[in-house]
């Protein structure tokens, strides 16, 4: 019987009873589902998990249920079920075992001094295995995302390993020297900006928290804050979970959700993953899932704009932020300006960005409403099928400046974020926002950024969200994109915009 399990993600998947290998399924893929299982920590959609890992001619369900009962022989015991499965959901209950890559993520968020160099350089051996080594090809596209993302936080933990070697005051000199030698080879930026820091309190700074209650040095470089992702869960009133995500360190800034969120495939996206790596190179940067979309609660009954401001409340309030800015993409401006009237001791300012004060059903002609209508019931029969025209939609107009890769990436997140009758919903909950009569009453300083030739939200609905805030600051972007992507010139004038709004107002 299983008893007392010890699972190592790092390396090939290995899972022992009182130091003891216990035998595997000889299939990679029930062997890759109970380490997606385990590493992710939390339960995940029946029909998402046959996305992952089979192919529709495959018998998807079937096959599942087939590689559960396998995992079950493994994992599960009379006294303790680990593998906890309903008629929609599975998840793993990881209570109380040893799982390497939390433990050692666990002990990162010691201080520093609190490890030996003993301690430190076994965690270093352990994260320079591959995680999950020899399930590559396990599953399909999203899984290899997601497996890469994950390899990526093994790397970027290891460089935080070494990098604690390296200072270590009880490592020796010529250990000082090889673990720097490994920290620059694991990351360059990072080790040269570290031994560049002219005063020892820059590097005592380096050896902060890379967030709340952590003490994993702060990244060398933008992209490796992204990395160290953290993940938990918040309830709404009504009952519905939202998964929210941070990552970097500093002060925090609290992005609302905007049209389809996945904390797990957007963070390393090339839609978004220059602007995420941007913002968390210096602060704490917080992001959620929408309610009906990515890892929150997809089936539940309220999808409107009051439930999206819910949702924010629910997630500053879970993570008992106190004061903050407060950052709003498209609808997400809305929800933003809402909560700022709602809690103006609480929004030390407002970055909105391709926003709108009033939805399609409010401001858009006859033409332009019967487009939207058309568009929303070829969502509700389309969108969950294998042919991208349907969401390319969406895309082409997001980002008709963006790369033919780009827009195809973008196609099939969205497919992946929500269900056909959810994406449906979205459109008619946008429709209806109407938040004019709140811009006069927003207190907080605000930065309105807008696309010239955006081709979802025209640009005169930007500028009017500008003039009804209060001394509110408009900046236009030379682009037709409504979002942004890092290799555009506007792009990097919008991050410097942001940068200098934040820097002039203290906050």
């Amino acid at each position: 019987m299983a008893q007392d399990l010890e699972i190592s993600l790092l390396g090939e998947l290995r899972v022992a009873s009182h130091g003891a290998d216990i035998a595997l399924p000889a299939s990679r893929k029930a062997r890759a589902l109970l380490g997606f299982l385990v590493a992710t920590g939390r339960p995940h959609r029946r029909e998402r998990l046959c996305e992952l890992f089979w192919d529709v001619p495959d018998d998807p369900k079937a096959a599942l249920r087939w590689s559960l009962t396998k995992l079950r022989k493994v994992v599960d015991t009379p006294e303790r079920v680990r593998i906890v499965a309903d008629r929609e959901r599975v998840g793993f209950d990881a209570d109380g075992l040893d799982i390497d890559v939390r433990t050692i993520h666990a002990r990162l968020r010691q201080n520093a001094a609190a490890l030996s160099p003993a301690a430190l350089e076994d965690m270093a051996d352990r994260l320079d295995r591959t995680f999950l080594d020899g399930l590559d090809e396990a599953g399909g596209e999203a899984f290899k995302s997601w497996l890469t993302a994950e390899r990526e936080d093994a790397g970027a933990a290891r460089a935080a390993v070494l990098g604690r070697l390296a200072g270590h005051p009880d490592v020796t000199p010529i250990a000082a020297r090889k673990w720097r030698r490994l920290w620059s080879e694991a990351d360059p930026a990072g080790a040269e900006e570290y031994a560049q820091a002219p005063e020892p309190e820059t590097r005592e700074m380096r050896e902060a928290p890379a967030g709340p209650d952590s003490g994993a040095p702060a990244p060398g470089r933008k992209a490796r804050a992204l990395r160290a992702q953290r993940i938990g869960f918040c309830e709404v009133a009504d009952g519905t979970k939202i998964a929210f995500a941070s990552v970097g360190s500093g002060p925090p800034l609290l992005k609302a959700a905007n049209w389809l969120n996945h904390l797990e495939f957007d963070w390393t996206s090339p839609i978004w993953g220059g602007s995420f790596a941007e913002i968390a190179s210096s602060r704490t940067f917080i992001r959620y899932d929408e309610r009906g979309c990515g890892l929150s609660d997809w089936e539940v009954a309220d999808l409107s704009f009051g439930a999206f401001v819910e949702d924010l409340e629910a997630v500053a309030d879970g993570l008992g932020l106190e004061r903050f800015p407060l950052l709003g993409i498209s609808q997400g401006a809305a929800v933003s300006i809402e909560y700022a009237v709602r809690h103006p001791e609480r929004v030390s300012g407002l970055i909105l960005i391709g926003g709108y004060a009033a939805g399609w059903r409010h401001l858009a002609t006859p033409e332009e409403q019967a487009r939207r209508e058309a568009v929303r019931a070829l969502t509700e029969v389309g969108w969950g099928t294998d042919n991208p025209a349907y969401r390319h939609i969406f895309s082409q107009t997001f980002m008709p400046g963006a790369s033919a890769d780009d827009l195809a990436w973008f196609d099939e997140f969205q497919r992946l974020t929500t269900s056909p009758a959810n994406a449906a919903r979205f459109q008619d909950a946008f429709g209806d926002i109407d938040v004019r009569d709140r811009l006069a009453q927003v207190q907080a300083p605000a930065i309105v950024l807008h696309s010239e030739h955006d081709q979802r939200i025209p640009l005169d609905q930007g500028r009017a969200v500008a003039a009804g805030i209060p001394n509110a600051r408009f900046v236009p972007l030379e682009s037709r994109n409504h979002v942004l992507v890092d290799y555009e010139p506007a792009w990097t004038v919008c991050m410097a915009a942001i940068g200098q709004f934040l820097a002039e107002n203290g906050i």
